[in-house]
């Protein structure tokens, strides 16, 4: 292994070995994505996987293991699916259902900051109430006697002392770990992510603590771990412009791998077509004709911005009908060898 040490707590009792991850979000961490990124992992690289954002109300009554949202591929370990909820009911009928996919945990969404989900009191919404935050995740933790983790924000004013109070009180409830993206609910994905308060999360908690926010590239996951000390990354759209961003940081820490990573901007678009085509053939594995090119489109409107003539790209995608004339597309459009990938990208992630 690298000279490059993690000060990390254990996660699921230390059969994490690599704790840096994707991070759930809505239309992107499917099966599709997921599987995508793990075939760029050595394979001994061992980490959490999530599932979309799920609504607690509408899993109950699905064919879990058979829509969208909830398949899984078969090398798939540590399936930890992100629930929507804030019902003991819904709650505990979700997560039974959830079983049937040999879940490994769960994880509680209390970071959406979508006005929908602070009109119902979900997501973010519950960082405004912590005595009934905590009383969500004891209910998790009594239905499901798996590990329950919960990803947050910085609440809604940002206050140090307040996300403190109320982290704690989750790890009171029985949180195994808890992730932070540290931007209010106001901020949405603008400004920038305070990792400071990642820090004093791992300074004030018992429990893993794994940073979220303004990662691109792998230098930035280097540099969150030395800042905060936190226990493991997770990162967000950035995978989707580079999914092979994983295998970079593996690569980096010692793990042994036979696959070729690109190292230059003009390598990494090069990298990236390839990738596009790969996630296009997986989609077509996994979802409807229509299921699988809105899934396509909507994973290159969110990577495209780092491609240079990027936006060019999805223009010539989205007017493809087919699958296979989307593929074609993409094969055509990569054979101008003067496309780079940028570093970075204003949009935050």
């Amino acid at each position: 292994m690298s000279q490059i040490t993690i000060n990390k707590r254990e996660i699921l009792k230390g059969k994490i070995n690599f704790p840096f991850m994707l991070a759930p979000m809505v239309g992107l961490s499917h099966v599709a994505l997921r599987e995508l990124i793990y075939e760029y992992l050595p394979v001994e690289c061992h980490t959490l996987w999530p599932t979309e954002m799920l609504n607690s109300r509408r899993l109950p009554s699905q064919d879990i293991g058979n829509t969208p949202e909830t398949l899984r591929h078969e090398r798939e370990e540590f399936l930890i699916p992100q629930i929507l909820g804030n019902e003991k009911k819904f709650i505990e009928q979700s997560v039974d259902a959830l079983r049937k996919i040999n879940i490994k945990g769960v994880d509680i969404n209390m970071g959406c900051p979508v006005k929908k989900a602070l009109k119902h009191n979900y997501g973010v919404s519950l960082m405004g109430d912590p005595a009934y935050a905590k009383e969500v995740v004891k209910i998790t933790t009594q239905a499901c006697n798996l590990p329950v983790s919960v990803k947050i924000r910085s609440g809604h004013d940002g206050d140090d002392l307040s996300l403190v109070q109320f982290a704690q009180g989750l790890q009171q409830a029985g949180a195994s770990w808890i992730c932070l993206h540290p931007r209010t609910a106001k901020q949405k994905r603008r400004g920038s992510a305070d990792w400071r308060q990642i820090k004093l999360l791992k300074d004030e908690l018992d429990i893993p603590v794994i940073g979220n926010g303004d990662i691109q590239v792998q230098e930035d996951v280097f540099r969150m771990l030395e800042e905060t000390q936190c226990d493991g990354v997770m990162i967000g759209r950035a995978l989707c412009a580079r999914p092979w961003l994983l295998a970079q940081v593996a690569k980096k820490l010692g793990f042994e791998s036979d696959r070729e990573l690109p190292d230059d901007p003009f390598s990494e678009a090069q990298e990236m077509g390839k990738a596009i085509v790969r996630f296009i053939e997986l989609c077509e594995v996994y979802f409807s004709q229509e299921q699988a090119r809105r899934r396509i489109l909507f994973f290159l409107k969110v990577s495209h911005p780092w491609l240079n003539f990027g936006h060019s790209l999805l223009k010539k995608v989205a007017l493809q009908k087919e699958i296979d004339g989307m593929k074609e597309a993409v094969l055509k459009f990569f054979l101008n060898q003067d496309l780079k990938l940028s570093k970075y990208t204003e949009l935050r992630y």
